[in-house]
């Protein structure tokens, strides 16, 4: 983490802890079962659990994965933490707290949390694996269908190489050897021009037209793509081999979240009343927000010198 990132992650916690603070933050009751006092800042506690929630926070572990108390990693959370709750009360004491501008923010902030702990709820408690069991089966059906087709390439600049490459394949040379010495193609040569296993509907459109049909074992051009005029070799065609259940769980919990939250504000759009005031060309009217910086007096506003005036 870069220290201007580090920095507003303190500031935006800081947010938070004043919110905390503003509601009497000195609970000494666990807010987790088994939980565990790790610090304490003046008379506030700090939780093993707030320390995991700013980590989760700042995408150095993921949701649910666990973080010792006795690692590096921990300790220097622990810091940011402590350094968010000296921030906070520091910036309470001063009355930053009570402007209507950091009440709006300190709202914003709130809203953005309670909208989390919605979806943690709603959307994430309804994810369950007889769900993901169904969708990764549904998956499962799909990749039976699908053929992946392992491949080599050689790639010329021109129709007349790319030719004097069929010839010299057609005396017998190894594609692998003949790849290594004429292919342009830097990212494939040194290994014999293997493109590995991939699906048609992946490959480019040129490349999946000339193997649609194509049996293992063929030569296939040349033909034209973007990159040059391409000669291909078919090595293997097989059944597409599906993920395993566990790796392909957290993509299906992402999709299953994401199909959740839609339907989730699908449902509040249709109940809540929303106007949403822009003109007709949808620009907002042109004024400046009531936190905006004060605009210079005339006098204070450099003019333009006359026509013929030398520069100073």
């Amino acid at each position: 983490m870069t220290p201007n990132s580090r920095i507003a992650s303190i500031l935006m916690a800081s947010l938070l802890v004043l919110t905390a603070c503003g509601r009497g933050g000195g609970d000494e009751r666990a807010p987790e079962p088994n939980d565990r006092a790790v610090a304490k800042v003046q008379d506030q506690t700090i939780w093993a659990s707030d320390v995991k929630r700013e980590a989760v926070a700042q995408g150095l572990i993921g949701e649910g994965e666990p973080l010792d108390v006795t690692s590096d990693l921990f300790r220097r959370v622990l810091d940011e933490v402590i350094d968010q709750k000296l921030l906070a009360r520091e910036a309470e004491r001063r009355g930053l707290d009570n402007s209507p501008l950091a009440e709006r923010r300190l709202q914003a902030t709130r809203e953005r949390i309670l909208g989390d702990m919605l979806v943690e709820t709603v959307v994430n408690g309804a994810i369950s694996d007889q769900a993901v069991q169904t969708l990764y089966q549904e998956q499962l059906r799909l990749a039976r269908t699908s053929e992946e087709i392992r491949v080599r390439l050689i790639l010329s600049r021109t129709k007349p190489e790319a030719d004097a490459v069929i010839g010299i394949l057609g005396q017998g040379a190894s594609f692998e050897a003949v790849a290594m010495e004429r292919s342009v193609d830097e990212a494939t040569r040194f290994s014999g021009g293997d493109l590995g296993y991939s699906t048609l509907d992946v490959m480019p459109q040129a490349y999946a037209n000339a193997l649609r049909d194509r049996p293992a074992g063929s030569t296939v051009g040349p033909f034209q793509t973007e990159g040059g005029w391409a000669v291909l070799r078919v090595e293997d065609r097989r059944k597409e081999s599906p993920p395993t259940l566990e790796q392909a769980r957290p993509q299906i919990v992402r999709y299953l979240t994401y199909e959740g939250v839609r339907r989730l504000l699908e449902q509040l759009r249709g109940k809540a009343k929303v106007d949403v005031m822009l003109s007709a060309d949808g620009a907002a009217p042109a004024q400046e927000p009531a936190s905006a910086p004060a605009a210079a007096p005339p006098s204070q506003v450099a003019q333009p010198a006359p026509a013929g005036t030398p520069a100073q």
